[in-house]
């Protein structure tokens, strides 16, 4: 396995690796999803291609300066985890290495980034998408694989790469939950033991809500399971269209129940999503 700190040594190392390329882009502290995103970008690759997993926790995504200083990075058991997955190149740039000290160019997408996660975290979505069109560009990759638990980051990247005309195909890969149903994050592990016991009620609550019949109903149900929790705080709640994001106020389009909750100072989020409900 290869190890890449800046764009000009990635680029080097490139000049010998086969083709199909395919890039995982993660902020490391790995988990059984990112593990699953990586076993998908080797089944893609084969045997000949290029399996490549970027480990940066690019800052301006950030909002909260306690959030980046408190967000794990583990990179010595990180590159063991991609050498026992068979990961052929890491690219592990400092911030840096990313950003020139002076840059004033971003990339923002001011439509499906407007409302959820984009509406309580200024910001987020530009550093989103300026960090993966670099990984992009820098790595030269023909196909991308996200996880489905960021489904409005994955959206919004889609949009980018239609947009903009990226030549990277964009391949999603499902939600992976702990065996209590708590969605995989690596913000988990910073949960207090009372905290990450409760956390499961998140998953329950829209199990539970998506059963009913309208978008009030599915709403108020989410949102009293989640607040009679004593230590839960709802960031935001919403049920939107599953292509443009946009809140619905009828069943009629396959939806998104989606969810962002505090535990303390850490920030977990959840969604479900519900299909059309046909007219009786």
């Amino acid at each position: 396995m290869k190890i890449a700190t800046t764009g000009s040594a990635l680029r080097e190392i490139l000049k010998e690796c086969p083709g199909p390329r395919i890039l995982v882009p993660t902020m490391g502290a790995f988990h059984p999803g990112h593990l699953s995103l990586m076993q998908r970008a080797r089944e893609i690759a084969g045997t000949s291609g290029t399996v490549m997993v970027s480990i940066f926790v690019n800052p301006i995504q950030f909002d909260r300066p306690n959030d980046l200083a408190a967000y794990p990075a583990p990179i010595d058991s990180d590159l063991a985890v991609c050498e026992a997955y068979g990961v052929d190149l890491v690219f592990s740039p400092a911030a840096d290495a990313m950003y020139f000290p002076d840059r004033s160019v971003t990339v923002t997408e001011n439509l499906l980034s407007r409302d959820l996660c984009g509406a309580t975290r200024p910001g987020h979505f530009d550093g989103v998408c300026t960090v993966v069109l670099k990984l992009f560009l820098l790595s030269g990759c023909e196909v991308a694989i996200f996880g489905e638990k960021d489904f409005q980051q994955l959206a919004i990247i889609r949009r980018m790469v239609r947009d903009l005309d990226v030549p990277v195909e964009i391949i999603s890969s499902p939600t992976v939950r702990e065996v209590d149903g708590l969605a995989m994050s690596s913000r988990n592990a910073r949960l207090t033991p009372e905290h990450r016991a409760d956390a499961p009620r998140i998953h329950q609550a829209l199990i539970h809500a998506a059963s009913l019949t309208t978008p009030a109903e599915i709403l108020s149900s989410a949102r009293v399971a989640i607040e009679c929790s004593p230590f839960a705080r709802i960031d935001y709640l919403s049920l939107v269209d599953a292509e443009t994001l946009q809140v619905v106020t009828a069943l009629d389009r396959p939806s998104v129940l989606a969810t962002a909750v505090f535990y303390g100072d850490v920030r977990l989020i959840d969604h479900l999503q519900i299909p059309k409900v046909s007219p009786p």
